[in-house]
């Protein structure tokens, strides 16, 4: 069963799954030419939200070490990557929302109610979705689509990068709430390749 956290706005109900603290661990499986690079990482993930209609995302990752015949770790956790953004219903915005810069909202709050939020419904019974993610490497993509109960599918529709990042051109997402675990697949198109597979977790709720 899926529960709604106190004072969620009626907009960010379709992803009030996602809400809280996850945390555990998965594999990076991804092949450059010949080389396939495998790797078993940890991983936090944060989604809150302050009132506004959006989510807000933070991501950190750590490499796992390996262990030696007892079992026991060798060397210590390795920092690996850090993602932050936003997850929102996509939809036109209104003069009802804030916007742009630092201008304030006219008006009342836009879909506030349950009845307005399900005239957002795709012909699919989902809702399209926008995410906005930023890594600190010179990154920048924004994904469009679609929340159908526990489950999100998300592609790149835009992605921007700074003079001096690696090369990557786009990506797909997948995330899906099994067993009240939060698991994800990750697919990239970088470093000259085509879309191929990338890296996968399984993550269970902390807080």
């Amino acid at each position: 069963m899926i529960e709604i956290p106190t004072g969620l706005p009626a907009e960010l109900v379709p992803l009030s799954w996602l809400v809280g603290v996850w945390e555990g661990s998965g594999v990076i499986d991804y092949a450059v030419g010949d080389e396939s690079i495998t790797h078993e990482f940890g991983q936090r993930v944060s989604f809150s939200h302050d009132g506004l209609p959006h989510l807000n995302y933070t991501s950190y990752s750590w490499l796992i070490p390996p262990t030696d015949d007892a079992g026991e770790p060798i060397g210590q956790p390795t920092p690996l990557v850090t993602e932050t953004g936003y997850w929102q219903l996509a939809r036109p915005l209104l003069d009802a929302d804030p916007g742009p810069g630092m201008l304030p909202r006219v008006g009342g709050v836009p879909f506030h109610r349950a009845e307005a939020v399900e005239t957002l419904r795709n012909v699919d019974g989902g809702f399209d979705i926008q995410v906005n993610l930023v890594h600190p490497g010179g990154i920048a993509e924004l994904y469009l689509g679609q929340v159908k109960g526990p489950r999100i599918d998300l592609a790149t529709d835009a992605v921007v990068r700074s003079a001096g990042a690696k090369e990557y051109s786009g990506a797909t997402r997948l995330y899906g709430l099994v067993d009240n675990h939060l698991l994800w697949a990750w697919d990239i198109a970088a470093l000259g390749q085509e879309l191929r597979t990338h890296a996968s977790a399984r993550l269970a709720k902390v807080e």
